[in-house]
């Protein structure tokens, strides 16, 4: 007697249990092909008598700071949703939760609402996934600032590539949400469209802040490849300045060196004294000049 009925499948590989389920349902084989091929884009497609609704579930790993993508498949009907997943236990148990306490509107609006409250489960989800990834950003840019190393390149490196693959997983659904909001299937009412603006919103958040750290990402791989730069140029800096007050002291002993028989400054007795004067009389006057001319 309820407008709308759930059923949720979490699976890997249950083929027999999908094509049960495909035969009961009427689901076309196209659709039972898609959600055993997990590798799909976030889409929406529009069949006779239900849409079949492709998302991204992303979850963070607390352990290596890497995220993990699970696909996940709806089937709205008339009076049925259809939810085929991975793995078992995931960010829906709020939602089956509200379904069995009948808390809020769930049990008593349609099958399109009910879809929209595991659509919106998903992308409630992804704003605790980029606050895990804002945190490490801060913990990056504080590395870089303190002491950069190796490591924090490859960090930076892995969150460019995971800010890339962010994106691809959840830039798609924006166009899903905007087909189901725009009412274009009998299946959605207005009432449920109203909050498909609401998660359509969302999205854009989530898009906004995706592109926020990608940005900050890359801007921070700038940074570190500047920073070696500029410690490298340093380094050079010292080592030039080294071999330049040595140029002169090297003519000096050089001169003084040579195998002549008659070089007058040798019988003179403050020979050694005045050569190192001179020598010491160079290389402050060539740090001096440095120093005027802000190399130094």
């Amino acid at each position: 007697g309820e407008p709308g009925s759930l059923l949720l499948i979490g699976c890997t590989a249950l083929f027999e249990v999908i094509e049960t389920l495909g035969r009961s349902f009427d689901l076309h084989p196209l659709i039972l092909e898609d959600i055993l091929n997990t590798g799909q884009r976030p889409k929406l497609e529009d069949f006779t008598g239900y849409l079949y609704i492709v998302l991204k579930m992303i979850t963070y790993e607390d352990s290596d700071g890497a995220i993990k993508v699970e696909q996940v498949s709806l089937v709205l009907g008339p009076n049925f949703v259809l939810s085929f997943q991975e793995t078992q236990g995931d960010i829906f148990d709020p939602v089956r939760d509200r379904i069995r306490t009948a808390k809020g509107r769930i049990r008593k609006r349609g099958a399109d609402y009910l879809a929209y409250s595991l659509i919106d489960a998903v992308i409630d989800n992804y704003f605790v996934v980029l606050e895990k990834f804002g945190e490490e950003i801060e913990d990056l840019e504080e590395q870089l600032v303190t002491e950069p190393t190796s490591e924090t390149i490859q960090d930076i490196h892995r969150m460019k590539r995971e800010m890339i693959f962010l994106r691809r997983s959840v830039w798609p659904l924006r166009e899903v949400v905007s087909g189901l909001r725009r009412g274009e299937s009998a299946l959605v009412d207005k009432e449920t469209a109203v909050y498909l603006g609401d998660a359509y919103d969302h999205i854009i958040q989530v898009i906004d802040t995706v592109e926020s750290y990608r940005d900050m990402v890359s801007g921070m791989l700038d940074i570190y490849l500047s920073s070696l730069t500029y410690k490298m140029n340093q380094v050079m800096k010292v080592l030039t300045i080294i071999a330049t007050i040595f140029i002169p002291l090297t003519f000096l002993t050089g001169v003084y060196g040579m195998n002549f028989r008659y070089i007058p400054e040798l019988g003179w007795r403050w020979s050694y004294p005045i050569f190192w004067a001179v020598s010491v009389g160079i290389v402050t006057a060539m740090l001096v000049y440095f120093k005027k001319k802000k190399w130094l």
